[in-house]
């Protein structure tokens, strides 16, 4: 067995572990620290929006021997307006130019054939009205909203009010980021980056269903015993499930990092910026606000309740009293019949190890 699979056999067992619940506020405050970083630079710079959310035209030329530092001073006067200049693998250059009306995108490509040296009739040009992109943004809220209210619905019947409540804050706390995130670098947001945001949440949402769905086998019966209260149970519902987030983590943004420095960045491919990058950085704040923050949360809310109130009191009084006593009231490899079954099962085969 690898290192890495005997690593999680040990922290499913329960046999080592890191106490991610215990250190619950650290994460809140990290988590509140990049959201606020990610809000102010939503605030101060806003969004790039694409051509498609603002409208403008896209000209793309045939072979030219023009710079692109030229063409986006020639584009920049022709139109009265800031125009984005990418060479294309053919020679040719891709001339975006936001707010261009679509009566004076005529005169626009006739002095761009004069600037560029080349046929007019060559140039191909793309109109795109600022009325189709409201209409994109109108049903990408809608189609968010729908989503989110089905989330919540979903959790609250499949597990509890309390899980879909953690889980509609990671959401939005992975969306946040990733927004805020656009903001600072100041990449376009186009359609693409749309579909990027809407796939990491369905990403996102399945991390943190795994580890609820471990939460929920492994707190079945937890008030009829005494050896560990529900955010010890949640801690290793995390750890038991820690190795295989990692794992689908990792094998998730090999390929999207790969689009994005090596697409993007080495190979000059700019469109694929508009939907690696956020998926880059929602799968990563997933995976981090699944372990990190849905679950601990999770606890927080459940210990309010009386019954999980009674069960932390009976279980430090018997902590307790066992201490007095000079014997180990957990951990000692004596399960009780009054233990979850899951808890039991995980105690007797690390003893047997």
């Amino acid at each position: 067995m690898s290192k890495l699979g005997d690593l999680g056999a040990k922290l499913y067992r329960g046999e080592v572990g890191y106490d991610f619940v215990g250190k619950r506020f650290l994460w809140y405050g990290v988590s509140i620290l990049i959201t606020i970083t990610a809000i102010v630079g939503l605030a101060v710079q806003g969004l790039n929006m694409g051509i498609e959310f603002k409208g403008g035209a896209v000209f793309t030329t045939p072979k030219t021997s023009v710079s692109v530092a030229r063409a986006t001073e020639e584009a920049k006067q022709a139109s009265g307006h800031e125009a984005i200049v990418q060479q294309l693998g053919t020679g040719g250059l891709r001339i975006q130019i936001s707010g261009l009306d679509t009566d004076d995108a005529a005169g626009v490509k006739k002095q761009l054939a004069t600037d560029l040296k080349v046929k007019e009739g060559d140039i191909n040009a793309d109109l795109v009205g600022p009325s189709w992109g409201e209409q994109i943004a109108a049903k990408a809220w809608t189609g968010l909203a729908v989503f989110m209210v089905l989330v919540v619905i979903y959790l609250a019947i499949a597990f509890e009010w309390r899980m879909a409540v953690a889980a509609l804050v990671a959401l939005i706390h992975d969306l946040t980021i990733t927004v805020g995130i656009y903001a600072l670098v100041g990449f376009e947001v186009t359609p693409g980056t749309v579909i990027g945001l809407l796939t990491i949440l369905g990403y996102s949402l399945y991390d943190t269903v795994v580890v609820f769905d471990g939460l929920k086998e492994q707190s079945k019966g937890i008030t009829k015993q005494t050896r560990y209260t529900f955010s010890e149970v949640a801690n290793r519902s995390i750890n038991g499930t820690l190795v295989r987030s990692i794992n689908t983590t990792v094998v998730a943004l090999l390929p999207v990092a790969a689009l994005l420095f090596i697409g993007g960045g080495f190979l000059g491919a700019g469109m694929l910026n508009d939907i690696s990058l956020s998926l880059f950085v929602g799968l990563a704040a997933g995976a981090y606000s699944s372990i990190f923050i849905a679950t601990p949360l999770v606890v927080d809310l459940k210990e309010r309740e009386p019954a999980m109130k009674a069960l932390r009191k009976r279980v430090l009084a018997k902590r307790a009293s066992a201490a007095a006593k000079g014997e180990s009231a957990a951990g000692d490899g004596s399960y009780e019949d009054t233990d979850p079954p899951q808890i039991v099962a995980q105690g007797r085969a690390g003893r047997r190890r």
